[in-house]
């Protein structure tokens, strides 16, 4: 077994079979094929169940999964190591982040990091929720993770640190119903048309508080791409309850930007691997807090 052969395995689970895997990593089908055959005659069992051209992961594959990545991650971190002998002058950084906070505060630590180091690529992974994002850090899928969350932020599986919070805003389309410049209070929603997002984010925890709260609105659209609800705003299906790192992309699209009473807030945290971390992710980790502090 090599570390080539995982990440082979890792490329054909991400990318949800051989010829997409085959494809990303540049190789020819029966190559990859002869890769992971080796590797399941070194194992002494099959990874995959091969149903025509679909492949699904065996217990043995599924069980292979979160050693292969702290595996590849171990060694990716040995060789950032080795090149951080010339201070950060290339490598990888591997970032899973929640849409709304991919849009900020993310944009400007990306853009504080990157001036400083750019030779390091910074690989923004998605994750829908914030237990995605713990879960992408603990497992290697990523090496750091930005969530926002209205609980305690977690401190079991992995490291976690505050780097500030972001309030709720409505966002109404240019002749929506309330005036700009006014806070609208949240039981003005009621008999209002809401795009929501998917449960399990803290804006859809929100509005279904609000409902518990006996504020009866109308639910005109569920999206998990959290990219279509500005859109849906501006197109007049309904309004939309966001987190405040939406304002200025909304402003300069249009969309009419409120603030909510009473105010309510999410966490927002970047969360790291308790296991050693590369230079990179320690750099950027650094930078990040440096500017949470300042601000």
């Amino acid at each position: 077994m090599d570390i080539r052969q995982l990440e082979y395995f890792l490329a054909i689970v991400d990318h949800g079979g051989f010829n997409r895997a085959a494809s990303a990593l540049y190789l020819s089908q029966p190559s990859l094929s002869q890769s992971v055959q080796g590797l399941e005659r070194d194992l002494g069992a099959s990874l995959f169940h091969r149903i025509g051209r679909r492949v699904v992961l065996t217990e043995a594959g599924s069980a292979l999964i979160e050693p292969a990545r702290a595996a590849v991650r171990s060694l990716e971190t040995a060789r950032a190591s080795v090149a951080a002998v010339h201070e950060l002058r290339e490598g990888r950084l591997d970032i899973a982040a929640m849409p709304s906070q991919a849009v900020e505060p993310l944009t400007t630590m990306i853009r504080t990091f990157s001036s400083r180091y750019p030779g390091v690529s910074v690989n923004i992974r998605a994750a829908f929720t914030s237990r995605d994002v713990v879960d992408m850090v603990r497992t290697g899928a990523a090496e750091l993770g930005l969530l926002a969350t209205s609980v305690a932020l977690p401190d079991k599986e992995v490291v976690s640190h505050a780097v500030g919070e972001q309030r709720f805003v409505l966002l109404t389309p240019p002749c929506g119903p309330f005036p700009a410049g006014r806070p609208v209070n949240s039981g003005e929603l009621a008999g209002h048309r809401l795009i929501v997002g998917q449960r399990g984010t803290g804006m859809r925890a929100y509005v279904d508080g609000l409902r518990e709260e006996g504020v009866d609105f109308h639910i005109a659209a569920e999206t998990e791409h959290r990219v279509a609800i500005l859109p849906l705003v501006l197109a007049g299906v309904g309004l939309a309850v966001v987190t405040e790192s939406w304002r200025t992309t909304a402003e300069q699209a249009g969309a009419i930007v409120l603030d909510i009473e009473p105010k309510m807030t999410l966490r927002v945290a970047l969360v790291a691997r308790r296991a050693q971390q590369s230079p990179a992710a320690q750099t950027f980790l650094s930078c990040a807090l440096g500017a949470a502090q300042a601000s």
